[in-house]
């Protein structure tokens, strides 16, 4: 699946990168909730991200190609916990800085890993566990 599989309508009105999308749905909220007193997006945004959200449901997150890969994705989550709780001077400043303010180090790996995108914790994954391949100059 990629980026030229979302409905060219959506990608119209959010955006055509993810960047874009949420440049889009981030300056659409502050726009549209300035002088109110609740948050709140612009009609066609909204409706726009809701099919976007169906969409998405419907090809990727519940497609059985992806469920399958569930197991494995999982093994790579639970490993770089485990890492990091042993390794925790590797996670982020900001992160880090909470752990010494003493919030629960299990907490903190948990946020800094779910803070990850996907393509992130692969390389993150990649980086720490496979080994570097040789380069012949």
């Amino acid at each position: 699946m990629g980026e030229e599989d979302i409905p060219p309508a959506l990608r119209q009105v959010l955006g055509f990168s993810t960047r874009e999308r949420l440049n889009t749905l981030i300056h659409d909220i502050i726009t549209t909730s300035q002088n109110q007193n609740d948050i709140r997006m612009s009609g066609e945004v909204e409706r726009a991200m809701n099919e976007l959200r169906a969409f998405m449901f419907a090809h990727v997150y519940t497609n059985p190609v992806a469920k399958g890969e569930e197991d494995r994705a999982e093994g790579l989550l639970e490993r770089l916990f485990t890492y990091y709780m042993e390794h925790p001077e590797e996670i982020s400043r900001t992160n880090y800085h909470m752990l010494e303010m003493g919030e629960p180090k299990d907490r903190i790996i948990c946020d800094y890993i779910a803070g990850m995108t996907d393509q992130y914790a692969i390389a993150k994954y990649n980086e720490i566990f496979l080994p570097k391949q040789w380069q012949v100059y």
